[in-house]
């Protein structure tokens, strides 16, 4: 993308609406526009990353074996006042009535909804498990929506459902999703502590949190240093093995970690001086089972090996996808702005020409732009007749971990700058060792297509000139 032809509405002061830091960065950054308290358009730069971070879910989550699916976000009442949770769940619903006089509301949640589609459709153990997922806006009308995406009244979310025989089973499923959870938070740059959590208004006996740590979290978080050394790194899991997945749950919750709320300061003291830690941390994900609690009031049942009708086993697991995004900017920013782990950037390299219409600095970076964009990479190329600094601020605050910066003066050396925003090192390489070093970087983070075009974006800088 030509930032000449793009769509970003950059902020030089910092807005007087916002209170923390991601919401300060994505109003500057021109990633949101708030339309109303709590409610945000999603601007091209936004957007982009919303998607990039849909995709990983996606990816993970069909990688567990989980089929996807859309539901509506308007639902009927009346399946809510079957379950019992139409009166119980309070002002944060939106309730409202259509033309007819049909109570509906704006969904903050679907385990009615898909519960319903279940039991219309399945009706043997034979079809067991299953597990189905989407990923849609929903809506809960906070009371006082601040902090951006962090704490809004829309919010984009994945919210999967679980159905099972037994809670043996289920307890498997529970184990799965914790499982593709951490590699979901992985991929994108965090690192993501298990904890038990409170049921909430969803209730369930098993329940983990995700949190990650960050100075403006809202709840208080202690912990074992220890559990911030694990990683699930680039290990094989075979999400049928449930002795795998077991062992995989108990490797990253065995080690304390508790929100203020289920603190016990007697377990804490058990944890070695030098490792105890109290921070702060911010939710990104729950998952919950919960066994009948919506299957026996809404008559999801199944007939069983015996014959017999029961009810499944049933469990909810949701990723707030937009909420997100506010959590990866508060554990990765400086004062200069964003900064973007590979894995979610919007565009993988800056390209900043210091001399718009220079001839041969203009030639270098099409010819750069091009090798990357056959390479299977997103470049976002400067090429704006504004003045460097400009430039360099601009790249800045929107964060793209890796810049190459083409000026007259290197291109007479054969050489470009490749600078990391992370750690705001440089290093003059001929283009064509740039091109192949950015190659390398994002290798982890490419599919089929960057292999297929790899060998050619290696060898083709010359051949744009």
């Amino acid at each position: 993308m030509r930032l000449s032809r793009y769509f970003l509405p950059v902020l030089k002061e910092n807005p007087s609406e916002a209170q923390i830091v991601s919401h300060r960065l994505m109003l500057r950054a021109g990633m949101i526009k708030q339309a109303s308290a709590g409610i945000y358009s999603w601007l091209p730069l936004g957007f982009k990353v919303l998607r990039r971070l849909e995709d990983i879910v996606h990816e993970e989550q069909v990688r567990a074996g989980h089929v996807p699916m859309l539901m509506p976000t308007l639902q009927s009442a009346d399946l809510w006042r079957e379950s019992g949770r139409y009166d119980d769940y309070g002002q944060e619903m939106l309730r409202i009535s259509d033309r007819h006089g049909r109570d509906m509301l704006y969904g903050p949640t679907n385990e009615e909804l898909i519960t319903d589609i279940f039991r219309s459709h399945v009706g043997s153990y034979k079809d067991l498990p299953l597990t189905l997922y989407h990923i849609q806006w929903k809506f809960r009308d906070e009371i006082r929506p601040r902090f951006g995406v962090m704490r809004g009244r829309e919010f984009f979310m994945k919210d999967g459902y679980t159905f099972d025989l037994t809670k043996e089973d289920a307890l498997h499923a529970y184990n799965r999703h914790l499982v593709s959870y951490l590699r979901t938070y992985e991929r994108m740059g965090l690192q993501a502590i298990p904890m038990r959590a409170d049921g909430g208004p969803i209730g369930g006996d098993y329940t983990h949190e995700f949190l990650v740590l960050a100075e403006t979290g809202e709840s208080e978080v202690f912990y074992d240093s220890a559990v911030t050394d694990l990683s699930f790194g680039d290990r094989e899991i075979d999400y049928d093995d449930v002795a795998q997945c077991a062992g995989v749950l108990e490797e990253f919750t065995s080690k304390y970690a508790r929100t203020d709320e289920t603190h016990d300061l007697e377990l804490f003291n058990q944890v070695p001086m030098d490792r105890q830690r109290v921070a702060r941390g911010i939710e990104v994900g729950q998952i919950f089972y919960f066994g009948t609690k919506y299957s026996e009031p809404l008559g999801a049942v199944v007939q069983g090996p015996d014959g017999k009708q029961v009810p499944v086993h049933m469990g909810s697991h949701g990723i707030g996808v937009s909420r997100l995004i506010g959590a990866i900017i508060e554990a990765n920013h400086d004062d200069n702005g964003i900064i973007w782990p590979e894995g979610v950037t919007p565009f993988h390299a800056g390209i900043v020409n210091l001399k718009q219409g220079d001839a041969e600095a203009d030639a270098a970076c099409e010819a750069l732009y091009k090798s990357l964009e056959a390479a299977g990479l997103e470049p976002l190329y400067d090429d704006r007749d504004e003045r460097a600094g400009g430039k360099f601020a601009t790249m800045d605050l929107i964060g793209l971990p890796w810049r190459i910066t083409v000026g007259p003066r290197g291109l007479k050396n054969g050489v470009v700058e490749l600078t990391s925003r992370r750690t705001g090192q440089s290093e003059e390489l001929p283009p064509k060792e740039a091109i192949a070093r950015l190659i390398d970087i994002y290798a982890p983070h490419k599919g089929h297509t960057f292999e297929h075009w790899e060998p050619m974006a290696r060898q083709s800088f010359h051949t744009w000139l």
